[in-house]
């Protein structure tokens, strides 16, 4: 199966990534083809438009972690904003659609807006991206000041921090300083993968009533 992209068509096998040359106008009008699909992806940066569309995998992925932040925030009792799909833009420079994001101590900045205007209200605390074709870049989330990204990669966790106009690698979250988050991340998908999603979930909730086990 071949990937299509004309300015009628547009179709790409699961797992396929396409890099077109193309202007925010180009970007914009993709956007406007593609409608309310959720497959493929698309961002644009520095004159190029990128296209992907997930393997089965991704979503399964993506949902397991996001469910993880969700009880880990409950567990502390922080209030949260979560979204996907979502499409972050700043006209003529960026585009950009995470995986799922969630606002944590800027919530209340953001609670019932629609839509965000990006470049006015704040970017999300926390954006979760699965890697599986080589198409997310960190660097991607630079323009929006997003503080964390956590990306998911040959099965590993890696937890980026903003530290001025870069990211670094971390050890810990900044959201959950005294929980490994990547060793929960982990076990969790493990579950997910050898039973189901729901006793991942259950098993995290028993574990957080023992914390010298998450620590």
């Amino acid at each position: 199966m071949f990937a299509v992209v004309t300015p009628d068509t547009i179709h790409l096998p699961p797992g396929a990534v396409v890099r077109l040359p193309g202007s925010w106008q180009d970007y914009q009008a993709l956007n406007e083809q593609l409608g309310d699909r959720s497959s493929p992806r698309i961002k644009y940066r520095d004159g190029e438009i990128l296209l992907m569309a997930p393997l089965p995998e991704h979503g399964r992925k993506v949902s397991v972690i996001a469910d993880v932040v969700k009880v880990l925030l409950d567990h502390l009792g922080r209030e949260y904003e979560a979204f996907t799909p979502i499409t972050m833009e700043l006209p003529q420079e960026s585009g950009i659609e995470p995986d799922y994001c969630f606002y944590i101590e800027n919530w209340e900045a953001i609670a019932g807006k629609d839509p965000i205007n990006w470049g006015v209200d704040p970017s999300p605390d926390l954006v979760v991206e699965i890697d599986i074709t080589s198409y997310t870049d960190v660097n991607d989330y630079l323009p929006y000041g997003v503080p964390e990204v956590w990306l998911f990669r040959k099965n590993q966790l890696v937890i980026y921090r903003l530290q001025g106009d870069r990211y670094t690698v971390e050890t810990s979250s900044r959201y959950f300083p005294n929980i490994n988050v990547s060793e929960v991340v982990t076990e969790c998908l493990k579950i997910a993968y050898d039973r189901n999603t729901s006793a991942a979930i259950r098993e995290l909730r028993r574990k957080l009533t023992i914390p010298t086990l998450l620590t």
